[in-house]
């Protein structure tokens, strides 16, 4: 019986029906693809409108590309519109800056910031300052009041001449916010300085830190007057090598009474005794020890020099932020004040305070050894005291002439200043802008006590070693005794 194949079936159809689901799908991945590339090509748009606050965030230790709360108490209370003109070339924006400025652009509509290419507009910068004008320099302004900031004052660049490098700080946030409140206020704080008696020049990082704070800095002298200008804010006494008059000292005395604000930096003097001007404070208990004090306590004495001070921090409004901060004032060659019994409605608070084991060198300047000696006067000291009259007046006293100086500011990686810097803005009445200190962009000082280093030193060159090798014995030793006891 003869068989019959069955035909092929044709395998046409299949093929034309796969290659139509191919290109239905290949088109639907391309319609996919496009509706993401539109997606993302808008959601980019967006994100380039935004402001850069909600863009970028801040990882950094020291917050440099953040906007603090005192900024931003001055900007909301704008009611005039403030113009930040950018002096700067094409290509040549410094990211930083740029992302501060557009962070103050967004804080409010009354801040606006214009960018100034000076090859475009050479003479631009001419009618705000004589300065040769660097790139990413400012000017902010408002109405007729206009103030210049120049590149060296947005990164500060300070030479230190003890380790032969520089210590280089960001000011940028702080520069600009003073420059707002200079420019929308025209009445601003005056210090009143007085002279006549040997008083050192006040140190560059504090003199340029009071200007920034568009505190204005005169010099007067009592002997010219026959009273304190009504204009000043505070008076303040630094570092007198000889003493007042008693009528100079009752002077004073009436005025911080009255209500006036005192703040006197006053150690040791190797010319005179101190007597007439000591006697502001001792009207309200507070005594100045004679000669110098010396820590015995290891662990409150810095450089393995027992007469610079790291004296102890009372919690007040003038030291609180150096608390929170962990840092450390230094305080060498310093007076030591004893609190007695305060007056009727005057308060004294102790700022800075030695321990217990601190005694003062009746030797003063002359001293030959650190050793307690027979007539030395024990301690504790009080280092710096701030009092309250009782009638509205201050005193903020600080008994180290030299804690102020640019070398021990720098080893305290600045609490110092910062130090009477919050005793001036207390006296004075603090500025939001006051309180903006610049963000150093250097590794700060580990500032520790002569007894720390030392138990550090026993650990790491003793204790470590020791241990490691230890450990690295019993190794050995249990490896030797697991292969004897396998064989």
């Amino acid at each position: 019986m003869k068989k019959f194949k069955k035909p092929a079936q044709s395998k046409k159809p299949a093929k034309a029906a796969q290659s139509r689901i191919a290109m239905e799908g290949g088109s639907y991945s391309l319609m996919i693809t496009a509706v993401v590339l539109a997606i993302l090509i808008v959601v980019n748009i967006l994100a380039a409108a935004l402001p850069t606050s909600l863009t970028q965030y801040d990882i950094s230790a020291t917050k440099l590309y953040s906007i603090t709360s005192n900024t931003k108490v001055v900007v909301n209370a704008l009611e005039e519109d403030v113009t930040i003109y950018w002096i700067v070339q094409s290509e040549e924006e410094d990211a930083v800056i740029e992302n501060l400025l557009g962070r103050y652009e967004a804080l409010s509509d009354h801040i606006h910031v214009e960018k100034i290419n000076p090859d475009v507009y050479p003479t631009f910068a001419e009618q705000y300052t004589d300065e040769t004008v660097q790139n990413n320099s400012l000017v902010v302004e408002c109405g007729e009041r206009s103030r210049y900031i120049g590149y060296d004052d947005i990164y500060i660049y300070e030479a230190d001449v003890y380790s032969y490098s520089y210590n280089t700080s960001f000011d940028g946030e702080g520069a600009i916010t003073s420059a707002i409140d200079y420019v929308v206020n025209e009445e601003q704080p005056v210090i009143y300085m007085l002279e006549g008696h040997g008083e050192a020049e006040l140190p560059s990082t504090f003199s340029s830190q009071l200007e920034r704070d568009n505190i204005s800095l005169t010099t007067f002298s009592l002997l010219t007057t026959d009273e304190i200008p009504e204009d000043a804010a505070c008076v303040l006494i630094y570092s007198p090598s000889t003493d007042i008059s008693e009528e100079e000292a009752d002077m004073l005395a009436d005025y911080a009474a009255g209500g006036g604000k005192l703040l006197v930096i006053a150690g040791p003097s190797s010319e005179s005794e101190l007597t007439n001007l000591y006697s502001l404070i001792s009207d309200y208990g507070v005594t100045a020890s004679e000669g110098i004090v010396i820590e015995s306590d290891r662990a409150h004495y810095a450089f393995q020099q027992p007469y610079i001070l790291m004296p102890d921090m009372a919690e007040s409004d003038i030291t609180d932020s150096l608390v929170e901060e962990n840092y450390y004032p230094i305080f060498p060659i310093s007076q030591g004040l004893t609190v007695g019994d305060t007056p009727s409605g005057a308060t004294v608070t102790e700022l800075l305070t030695t321990s217990d084991e601190a005694f003062s060198k009746v030797a003063g300047y002359e001293l030959t050894t650190y050793e307690k000696e027979e007539g030395d006067i024990d301690g504790p000291f009080a280092l710096a005291v701030s009092i309250d009259c009782g009638s509205g007046g201050q005193i903020v006293w600080f008994s180290s002439s030299e804690f102020l100086a640019d070398m021990y500011n720098a080893y305290s990686s600045g609490a110092n200043v910062n130090l009477a810097m919050n005793a001036v803005s207390t006296l004075i009445g603090e500025s939001e802008a006051m309180a903006i200190r610049s963000k150093s962009l250097n590794y700060n000082y580990l500032t520790i006590s002569d007894s720390v280093s030392s138990l550090l030193k026993v650990t790491m060159i003793g204790v470590f070693p020791l241990l490691f090798l230890g450990i690295g014995i019993y190794v050995v030793v249990r490896r030797r005794r697991l292969q004897n006891e396998a064989v």
